[in-house]
């Protein structure tokens, strides 16, 4: 099955579209994900659909399925998301892959959040987590220590050098051992979970929250740090602003902010650690073919360690000073935002 994912082309693409119903033209073009293989295929009237293989072994179908039941939830609540289409199934198969289709919605993604757009996405953030919190996802990963800290050490321990391995466990654990100390108390609920601004769209002054494929069920200040990732006055202003738009609809208690650099701490483990799992597909060593060097790992390494001791010495907060987290750095390497799929 994986051998027919990794040489899966726009011939299989278009044979899915068909089999769910649709007339295609045979112009199908791929879109830019490592995680999925995802396709745009026109059809006959004009129109546009997106075809999305998931990957095999990735999430259960039941998994997929309550991605798919949040974001009917969230449109029967009128939010702006794109939602699979199919009244009576929304989940298909094809060779043993499953597959959904999807409508293309035009747009841009920001490069940066305007002033003007922060109240309108604290509102809607806050209607997304309301109706996070009104059901569960009992088979979605939930973000805690175990999941984004201990599981991907596990995964790591063949990729991490032994210069280094000792030093990376031990600031990953620290990490983990903080988040599960700073967390006790804040209520979790279902959560967009990768809410980076590459996942939103702008069509005028419209907003659509994009690509709900590593939703889970978490706090609600995942989403608002990762909308927001940097450290500088100015996002910690652009963050209150969105906050108080956010309020307007849903409690937020500031005392969450104290997840942020954990969580962002948890983010580096447990990204390596995807990249790791990838590493039998072709594509990643073209990706990331640093991954696995003594150079990398060291730069990793100290990375988790700033950021663990900055977190120890009390920066975990909204005042926490500029550093050299992954989010705010310059590197050329690439990042997870460099690939999401927009509909």
């Amino acid at each position: 099955m994986s051998g027919f994912f990794f040489s899966l082309g726009p011939d299989g693409a278009l044979r899915a579209v068909e089999a769910a119903g649709f007339a295609p033209t045979g112009h199908v073009t791929p879109l830019t994900c490592l995680e999925n293989r995802v396709y745009d295929a026109r059809l006959e009237d004009g129109s546009h659909v997106v075809v999305k293989f998931y990957r095999p072994g990735r999430w259960s179908r039941q998994a997929i399925l309550e991605e798919h039941a949040f974001l009917a939830d969230l449109g029967a609540a009128e939010i702006p998301v794109c939602a699979p289409l199919g009244e009576e199934a929304t989940l298909r198969e094809q060779q043993g892959l499953l597959y959904a289709l999807w409508p293309r919605t035009g747009g841009r993604s920001p490069d940066e959040l305007p002033d003007a757009a922060l109240p309108i996405l604290g509102r809607l953030l806050a209607r997304i987590h309301a109706v996070g919190a009104a059901g569960d996802a009992r088979e979605r990963p939930r973000f805690d220590a175990e999941s984004r800290v201990r599981e991907p050490l596990a995964t790591l321990a063949s990729f991490v050098p032994p210069s280094c391995a000792r030093r990376y466990a031990a600031a990953a654990e620290a990490v983990g051992d903080c988040y599960e100390e700073r967390s006790q108390g804040v209520p979790v609920h279902r959560i967009h979970g990768d809410c980076h601004r590459g996942n939103l769209l702008q069509r005028g002054d419209a907003w659509f929250f994009l690509d709900f494929d590593d939703f889970g069920v978490g706090p609600a200040v995942q989403d608002v740090w990762m909308l927001l990732p940097g450290r500088d006055a100015e996002t910690l202003r652009q963050r209150a602003v969105l906050l108080e738009a956010y309020r307007e609809f849903r409690d937020f208690d500031d005392a969450w902010l104290e997840l942020v650099e954990p969580l962002r701490a948890m983010r580096f483990v447990w990204y390596a650690a995807w990249i790791a799992r990838r590493w039998a597909d072709p594509v990643f060593p073209d990706a990331f073919p640093h991954f696995g060097t003594e150079e990398y790992w060291e730069r990793e390494t100290r990375d988790l360690e700033d950021q663990a001791e900055r977190i120890a010495g009390g920066g975990g907060g909204p005042e926490a000073a500029p550093g050299r987290a992954k989010a705010e750095s310059g590197e050329a390497e690439l990042t997870n935002e460099d690939f999401f799929w927009d509909l």
